[in-house]
């Protein structure tokens, strides 16, 4: 019998019903299970990551020393609850690094690119610094996150190997980060939790950071604004007890294309509108005469005024300006400790409006003869308050207003530019600053002199005597002395300026010391000071007879001594001719005081064996180079040395030259 045509067989029928059939949960859930959290999504803190994404080998072909390009990206994530505030990165780089450029971020000690890193270095962001919650954004990552890309050389690891540097991690005050770790080839990452044992407590209503300690501090508060421009006004103070600055020169970074039109307190050392009239800004500020703008470098360098444009009314009239650039401790005048400029400064599109402000960055400043100062970012700080110009009983607050802190440091492979000779009653040498102590010319060619022989010691005479003229006296003391002479001669310290500690005297109840300050530069230096640290003898200091000195406590330890010039005798002139120029050597600017000790609060000393002669001098804040040896008791010595004995050297050199 024949099948209906709508007829389906049941086993047919019973197997599509089968297939039909949905699958069982435990099939469904396996192909739906979400992927497993990422690093950065376990981290309830600060995610940092640093990720090498290209490398490439770049000329010239050295196998001893390739350099190769670099392309990486770090990565500032915040999952943290609140808001981080001036977010800051260490990279701990490990293969000789020259950065080259860097997006969304400066380095935090103000130095431009190119620069070499090799030590390792601190991004700090711009020109947005904060980075928001997800509580506060919604789970918004463009808030939450910024994205540092680099581009720089390194030398030394070849593709495929991958030049990750040694470590990563946070810079800011208030968060522990454990060492980062590595993960795949390329990556370094770091999660950075809040410190439980920090007091935030500073942070003015959640909303700006405390302003810091340091050596220097500058100010750049914004005083009034307009919609193309504002009136900036920069303030540097002192808060280092040795640290002082002469002819200081400030530089700094333009970001966004802003120029200098009009200044007051300060001018920039070189008055040139040229690369706006060649850039954007003369086609934007078409009504504006270019002639007047004093500066459009967009790196410019600014100088202090000479007093007598203090009350000028058109370049001065500025408190605490015009003082040629010289910067004192507190310890010395609290009123000369600060000096203050203000600027109008031109904005471009597309920062046009009231509120659009931006401080410069990558500040640097220096002086003639002193510290070298490292800067770090501005940091957005309360606005500073500043009294009513009326007179009225009241403040006004700055629009806007930054902190930038620097500190003293010590660059590498930097010479001092002052240094110490040693002399004492009991020994008629002088040991003198030490062989390049200041530097010496690396042109082996052009030096006729050894770097690396020790330097000879000197007769007493020899002080005043330029280096240059000491050849023939320095043989002749080595000669009567029975000394080594080597050939070549050691090379002169090179210094600016040197001074002399001679033990005078040394008794039973105090002992006395003389401390001469030479001046060998062409420049005078007015208040000038210096400072000595003794390491157990300062406690019994009594006096200065020829200057003003005091003991100074720095960092809790009472042990140093600071002086300076008497009034009317704060002038270390400069190194002048002799009275017959083409007979008699140059004469050293010179200032001279004897010193007294007392024994009564230092019992046990021994003045002769170390404890009388100083463990670091000070000249103008900068640290002075000091001898390796002290001065020995001789085995013939006179407690006072005669005029023949004087006379000695002279004769000595009679000698030779018959």
């Amino acid at each position: 019998m024949a099948l209906a045509p709508n007829f389906i067989p049941p086993l047919l029928l019973l197997s599509l019903l089968i297939v039909s059939i949905p699958l069982t949960s435990s099939q469904s859930d396996a192909n739906t299970t979400n992927p497993p959290p990422s690093d950065s999504d376990l981290c309830n803190g600060v995610f940092v990551s640093y990720t090498h994404t290209k490398g490439s080998k770049i000329p010239p072909n050295d196998t001893a020393n390739q350099p190769y390009r670099f392309e990486s990206v770090i990565t500032v994530l915040n999952h943290g609850r609140d808001e981080l505030k001036s977010w800051r990165v260490f990279v701990k780089f490990a293969h000789r690094e020259i950065l080259v450029s860097a997006s969304n971020a400066v380095l935090s000690d103000g130095s431009s690119l190119p620069v070499s890193v090799e030590n390792g270095t601190v991004f700090a962001g711009y020109p947005s610094s904060d980075l928001k919650s997800a509580i506060q954004t919604a789970g918004d990552v463009t808030q939450m996150q910024a994205r540092v890309e680099l581009v720089g050389t390194q030398f030394g690891v070849a593709p495929p190997n991958v030049p990750l540097p040694k470590n990563i991690t946070l810079a800011i005050d208030g968060w522990k980060c454990p060492k980062a770790t590595q993960k795949g080839k390329n990556v370094l990452q770091v999660c950075c939790t809040p410190d439980p044992d920090y007091d935030n407590t500073e942070i003015i209503d959640n909303e700006f950071l405390p302003r810091q300690d340091g050596d220097l501090t500058i100010m750049y508060d914004v005083v009034r604004s307009y919609s193309s421009n504002y009136m900036a006004q920069v303030t540097m103070e002192n808060h280092n007890p040795l640290g002082r600055l002469d002819n200081w020169k400030l530089s700094f970074d333009w970001m966004r294309d802003e120029f200098i039109y009009t200044m007051k307190g300060a001018y920039p050392s070189i008055v040139d509108s040229s690369d706006c009239v060649d850039g954007p800004q003369a086609k934007y500020f078409q009504d504006l005469d270019f002639s007047n703008v004093l500066s459009c470098a967009r790196r410019p360098t600014i100088i202090d005024l000479p007093p007598t444009k203090y009350n000028d009314s058109t370049f001065g009239l500025i408190p605490f300006c015009c003082r040629n650039g010289t910067i004192l401790p507190r310890s010395m005048d609290p009123s000369k400790s600060s000096s203050v400029f203000q600027m109008q400064v031109y904005k471009m599109p597309p920062d046009l409006n009231i509120s659009a402000l931006s401080p410069p960055q990558n500040w640097r400043i220096n002086g003639t003869l002193n510290p070298d100062y490292k800067c770090g970012p501005p940091v957005r700080v309360s606005p500073s308050q500043f009294a009513d110009p009326s007179g009225l009983p009241s403040n006004r607050t700055a629009f806007a207003s930054w902190q930038v802190v620097c500190n003293i440091t010590q660059p590498k492979d930097a010479s001092p530019r002052c240094c110490v000779s040693f002399s004492a009653y009991f020994n008629d040498s002088i040991v003198p600053c030490k062989t390049c102590a200041c530097g010496c010319s690396s042109n082996k060619a052009a030096r006729a002199c050894s770097t690396t022989a020790p330097s000879l010691l000197l007769p007493q005479q020899a002080l005043l005597v330029p280096f240059e003229n000491r050849t023939e006296l320095t043989g002749a003391w080595a000669y009567l002395k029975h000394r080594p002479v080597p050939n070549p001669m050691p090379c002169g310290d090179n210094c600016g300026v040197s001074i002399n500690w001679h033990l005078a005297t040394d008794y039973r109840g105090g002992w006395t010391a003389r401390v001469t300050v030479f001046n060998w530069g062409e420049t005078d230096f007015v208040d000038w000071f210096t400072a000595i640290q003794m390491k157990n003898a300062a406690p019994g200091f009594e006096k200065a007879y020829s200057f003003n000195a005091s003991t100074l406590g720095i960092n809790g330890e009472n042990n140093t001594i600071f002086m300076e010039g008497l009034p009317g005798l704060n002038y270390l002139v400069a190194e002048r001719d002799g009275e017959n120029p083409l007979k008699n050597p140059r004469i050293p600017g010179k200032q001279q005081s004897v010193i007294s000790f007392t024994k009564k609060l230092t019992p046990g000393i021994n003045v002769p064996g170390g404890d009388g002669f100083p463990s670091k001098v000070f000249f103008n804040g900068e640290e002075c180079s000091l001898p390796t040896i002290l001065p020995v008791r001789s085995s013939q010595h006179r407690r006072h040395i005669s005029a023949f004995l004087l006379a000695l050297p002279v004769l000595a050199l009679l000698i030779l030259r018959m």
